[in-house]
């Protein structure tokens, strides 16, 4: 059994996969191919903005975007306790802060009252300026747009929406990554549109930031080419054979994987409802489940259960074991008194089950037998 089942996948798609691969094979373009094109405008189109510039990996589509808005030394990046480092760790290289917010007890996003509040205490305080906010969806589940957009109008803060683990999420009918001012993914192998290798890629409807990273991804080349070089940019080109492949599981995804993913959580849910807390999804939003997290009753509980599961040679996990205030390389970042509770029980408690759209019912079924069981 795997945790996230990619060999299952590719069976499923071997034919269109290894016929995309021997397409680039054969025409021999590995860098910036036709098939790069195609996909940032079949991604483009699926998520309803006006352009995606595809890039090496979701860390440099955050970087990139960091770069265009020159955020830097003595600017403040907001962005929710329970994250991977990757959402704020390209704009702490460029010399900005990161302030971290306490996320919300149901879906354990960015939380909008943490997030003023914070706002509030770096205006006070007054060494930093309040610059950019990423919101994440996390584990494939929207943050609460309505309340956050309010927020960053209202203190004219840059909205970057981190979807890495949320392509193909939706929040009231608008894909996550047509929100805000711009939206990054990644295509790391077990996201819900992974790729074999590193990829990522920028979503906006603004053409002057468009073109300001197409110019980043490739050295900060100008109008006149990559020798005629205007900014300091980046090496991240998504390689060809990657876009390859992820137009054939776009196409998965886009036709059934999404809706099994929802199966899945379905008879997770129904199992587990009523012994542990089950993801809430607002009303109105989608999750594509990049994870299944459940929270059980306490630490205790969670680490019998863990124990179980690797007993019986079932995989899980913890997303994430240590919220990002608490990790070491932020040890000297201030926190602005807040407390983050809700980050700290989630940690606490918080333990992942295998998802993904191949997981067979009778793989389920040893789940979640396993998991009752350990009560």
């Amino acid at each position: 059994m795997q945790f996230i089942d990619l060999k299952a996948q590719y069976h499923a798609l071997k034919g269109e996969i290894d016929a995309n691969i021997q397409k680039v094979l054969d025409h021999g373009q590995f860098i910036m191919g036709s098939e790069v094109a195609q996909l940032e405008a079949e991604l483009a189109e699926f998520t309803g903005v006006r352009h995606c510039i595809a890039c090496a990996n979701g860390t440099d589509a955050l970087q990139m975007l960091f770069m265009a808005y020159n955020i830097g030394q003595g600017d403040a990046v907001f962005c929710p306790d329970i994250t991977f480092i990757a959402s704020v760790e390209p704009a702490c290289m460029l010399g900005a802060t990161p302030v971290f917010c306490d996320i919300t007890a149901d879906t354990y996003n960015l939380c909008p009252v943490s997030l003023e509040r914070q706002i509030q205490a770096v205006l006070t305080e007054g060494k930093l300026k309040p610059k950019a906010v990423v919101a994440v969806d996390f584990l494939g589940n929207p943050a609460d747009y309505d309340a956050i957009e309010a927020i960053c109008k209202k203190y004219n803060l840059t909205l970057i929406v981190d979807a890495a683990q949320s392509f193909g999420a939706l929040y009231h009918g608008r894909s996550t990554c047509a929100i805000g001012d711009c939206a990054t993914t990644s295509f790391f192998p077990a996201k819900p549109l992974g790729c074999y290798g590193d990829g990522g890629a920028v979503f906006t409807n603004d053409d002057k930031l468009a073109e300001l990273c197409k110019s980043i991804r490739v050295h900060g080349k100008g109008d006149k080419g990559k020798y005629s070089n205007v900014r300091i940019g980046l090496n991240s080109r998504l390689d060809t054979i990657q876009a390859a492949i992820l137009l054939s599981k776009l196409k998965a995804l886009k036709t059934y994987e999404r809706d099994a993913r929802q199966k899945v959580a379905q008879r997770y849910n129904a199992a587990f409802e009523s012994s542990f807390t089950t993801p809430y999804i607002a009303p109105d939003c989608l999750s594509v489940y990049a994870q299944y997290a459940l929270l059980a009753q306490d630490s205790t509980t969670r680490d019998a259960v863990l124990a179980h599961l690797n007993e019986k040679k079932i995989p899980n996990m913890v997303y994430y074991p240590i919220p990002q205030h608490a990790l070491p390389v932020f040890a000297n970042v201030p926190s602005h008194q807040e407390t983050f509770l809700n980050a700290m029980d989630y940690c606490d408690r918080t333990f992942s089950l295998p998802m993904h759209p191949y997981l067979e019912e009778a793989e389920q079924d040893t789940i979640i037998q396993a998991v009752l069981e350990a009560l």
